[in-house]
Order: structure tokens, then sequence, then C-alpha cells
């Protein structure tokens, strides 16, 4: 048994598109789980959200996978830690950065992630997108640039911007890291080992930043236990079909995030203007560039 915590290169030429369609799937959860946390955040700090959101999640994830964490093996604990904490670090920096930074420059840094997870993949892994993914990733980042609607932002860079573009990196990290090691891992018990790291260090870093007791009724309630739920879900996707899907194409299919985001903004009465249905369209055509161009690392 290999208790290394070795990377293996995706698997490649798998023809079902199986798996693209689970991400796409888990960016429409994300999107449409944007107006819960939004309102669920106002009984209960950020961090002690995350702590509570994720430890629900960890608990739904190990009900479902409980019959396999008896061969949890000591690659997947580390590697699950691994992915746990700078999945920490992404939500943390990024909530940190939000008390500096109006939440529109948060959105427009937080976008960066796209363009770094090739760059990682090439510095990190010595691998080499194609020229589709290049070309997917470009119109994605600047779909993604017009959603957040630029116009009026200061090019300053203070800590606020600094904290939120170290957690666009620590995205693209993930996102890298979920291919690099996903095979020869069991999607659930990484899954939960994920869940339950991001919860401890949020747990921890609430206590350390004195954040208030959660003010407990029946809306927070039920919006932990969907989005434990759902974050439950997302993460056993994840770690199961970045088995397959190259980290720079999932990095494009996950650029759809915003864009259903933006759609149940629009159905809750939110307007959406022409920049940012640009921006949308140039994300799907961004996710068909890859698609229809075969692009992989």
């Amino acid at each position: 048994m290999n208790t290394t915590l070795s990377a293996a290169p995706p698997q490649g030429g798998h023809s079902s598109r199986l798996p693209d369609l689970v991400l796409i799937g888990i960016t429409m959860i994300w999107g449409f789980t944007f107006l819960t946390v939004q309102h669920a955040l106002q009984w209960a700090g950020p961090l002690t959200f995350v702590a509570l959101r994720f430890g629900a999640a960890a608990l739904i994830a190990a009900l479902y996978g409980w019959r396999q964490l008896a061969g949890l093996t000591r690659r997947e604990l580390l590697t699950g830690a691994l992915v746990g904490c700078v999945l920490f670090g992404s939500y943390s920096l990024q909530t940190i950065g939000l008390q500096y930074i109006p939440s529109s420059k948060s959105a427009f840094l937080t976008g960066l992630y796209v363009p770094l997870v090739p760059l990682i993949q090439l510095l990190l892994f010595r691998r080499h997108p194609k020229l589709a993914a290049w070309l997917g990733i470009a119109v994605a980042f600047v779909g993604l640039t017009l959603l957040s609607d630029p116009r009026g932002m200061t090019l300053t860079l203070g800590k606020g911007e600094w904290l939120t573009i170290a957690g666009a990196a620590a995205i693209a990290l993930e996102i890298s890291l979920i291919s690099r090691f996903a095979n020869g891992v069991e999607a659930r018990r990484v899954a939960v080992v994920q869940l339950f790291t991001v919860s401890l260090l949020a747990g921890l870093g609430s206590q350390l930043s004195g954040e208030a007791a959660p003010q407990w009724n029946p809306v927070l309630l039920i919006s932990l236990l969907g989005l434990g739920l759902a974050t439950a879900l997302i993460q056993i996707a994840m770690n199961w079909a970045q088995k397959t899907v190259p980290a720079t194409r999932a990095t494009i299919i996950y650029a759809m995030e915003p864009v259903w985001a933006g759609l149940v903004g629009a159905l809750a009465g939110e307007n959406l203007s022409a920049m940012a249905i640009t921006g949308a369209a140039l994300i799907v055509a961004s996710v068909l560039i890859s698609e229809l161009g075969g692009a992989s690392d």
C-alpha cells in the first residue's frame, strides 16, 4: 500500500463528458447558494459560519461514506488535510479582505484564480496547457472582469487587495492540488478529511478573532443543513470529477459560478447590466472553447 503523498497525473483520454457535466452542476449549486449564504451571515460571524457549514458538510459526507472510512490511508489523510488547509486559506483571506475593499473589487480580484491555475500547473507541476485551454482561460477571465463591473475601481493595492489576491492564489492552488492528487485516493474519504480540516481551522480562527456566538434560530439551522449538504456534495464531486478533468479545463468550468449567481440575483429582482450579460456570455463561450478544443493540461 502506498502511504506517501506522491503525485499522479490526471488520467487522460476519457471520452465521457459526465465529469464535465458534474462540474457544471457544481457551479450551479455554488451560484444558487450565494443568496442563502448572504442571508445566513446576519446570524453568525463569517469564520463561525464557515466552521458550522463545513462541520455540517463533514458529518454529512461521513454518514454518506461511513462504510469506506475504515479504509482511510495515510496518503488520503495527508491529501485531505493539505487541500483542506488551502481551502480554509482561500475562504479566510477573501473574507478578511472584504473588510477593507468593496465586494465588486473583491469579485474582480478573486477572478484572478482563473489565469493563475495554468501558471501553477506550469511552474509547480511542469504541465503545459494546450492553446485551446489558454484561449478559454483568457475569454473566461475577460468575462469575469465584465461581470464584476470594474468601472470606477482604483488600481491601488492596499491590505484588502493583497489579501484577496492571496485568496485567489489559494483557490488556484486548491484546484491544482485536487487534480494532481485525485488519482489513487477515494473521493468520499478525502472529502471528509478536507471538510473537517476547514471546520476545525475556521473554528479556531473564530475563537482567536473573538467572533460573537451565533444567534440560533430555525432559519440559520435550515441554512446550515442545506449548505452543509451542498458543500459535501460539491467537495466529493470535485474530488471525483477532477480525476479525469484537467485542472485548467476545470477552472474554466468553475468560472460559470458567477453566471448562475447572477441568474439567481436576476430572479430575485436584481438588475443585470449589459456589461454583466456580455461577461456571462463570454464565460459560457469559454467553456465551449475548452470543450470543443479538447483543452487539457
